[in-house]
């Protein structure tokens, strides 16, 4: 492994498989052609032309749109999709997290409409005498999703109706046991971006990238269940084991790679460099593909 090796995982998308949804005259996500029959059946809820799929005009309000596509995925999950990862938890459908939501939607559907997902990502590092060490959890041996991978010190997916940071302190107290006075010191420090395909899911997805320097006397703790345990490790082990391996859930490698170039840790004379700091921000040009 690299970590081109880890930014090309991410970014496996093949854009040639999906078409485009659009909620009005805004693109809120892709279609992938396999799942595009489900669509098909509903005529009266949408419909295709031009080489793209539509959701029904007549639904011309946010809450009139999130009460009809709410039923249909109700009614697709009773038909078996979703395969027991309904969360009944909303998230924003927005193409930027600043921009009003078209309409709110359960969080496992998202990756089947190809629309984009937000959430905070957090390395809790330490600055000892020895140097810099980050906190790192496992992820618990029963989550339904990458149980028993390693993971960012504190991540979660971004719910309607709630701010970014908001949102980062709330999963620093259930994931972490990291008090809100703390927690609320986390800093934004920029964002990593990529799309990633799984079958006739598209995840072009945000994450928020924000750092939190702890006390060394605090030692974090699980509160949800969510992690197995937390371990403080050196940040150059942080380093070679995103570096070799794929211990870390696929898109948290993105997150700290992010931190080792700011932090200093990989050299500007490494020839990957500029390949590996562009490939942090992957964007979606309508002429090019993927950029």
């Amino acid at each position: 492994m690299s970590f081109l090796d880890h930014i090309r995982r991410c970014n496996n998308a093949d854009l040639s498989q999906f078409e485009p949804w659009f909620v009005g005259s805004e693109r809120a996500g892709f279609i992938h052609r396999d799942f595009a029959p489900e669509l098909a059946r509903r005529p009266d809820l949408f419909a295709h032309r031009d080489k793209a799929w539509h959701l029904d005009p007549a639904l011309d309000t946010p809450l009139k749109r999130t009460a009809a596509m709410r039923s249909f995925l109700l009614a697709l999950r009773e038909a078996g999709h979703f395969k027991g990862l309904w969360r009944e938890e909303a998230y924003a459908v927005t193409w930027e997290f600043a921009r009003p939501a078209l309409l709110d939607m359960e969080r496992s559907a998202v990756p089947w409409f190809g629309v984009r997902a937000f959430g905070p990502h957090m390395t809790g590092h330490v600055r000892r005498p020895d140097g810099l060490h980050i906190w790192v959890p496992r992820r618990s041996y029963t989550k339904p999703t990458f149980p028993g991978q390693l993971d960012n010190t504190v991540a979660g997916g971004q719910p309607a109706g709630i701010g970014l940071h908001d949102n980062l302190v709330k999963e620093c107290g259930e994931e972490a046991s990291i008090p809100p006075e703390l927690a609320r010191e986390a800093k934004a420090v920029g964002f990593v971006s990529y799309w990633n395909q799984s079958g006739a899911q598209l995840k072009p997805d945000i994450m928020s990238c924000f750092d939190l320097e702890l006390p060394a006397d605090f030692t974090p703790a699980a509160n949800d269940g969510e992690v197995h345990s937390f371990e403080l490790w050196p940040a150059r082990r942080v380093f070679e084991t995103v570096r070799d391996t794929v211990e870390f859930k696929y898109n948290c490698n993105l997150v700290l790679i992010d931190f080792f170039v700011r932090h200093g840790m990989l050299s500007a004379d490494d020839p990957d460099f500029i390949p590996i700091v562009s490939g942090l921000r992957k964007e979606y040009d309508s002429n090019n593909g993927i950029g």
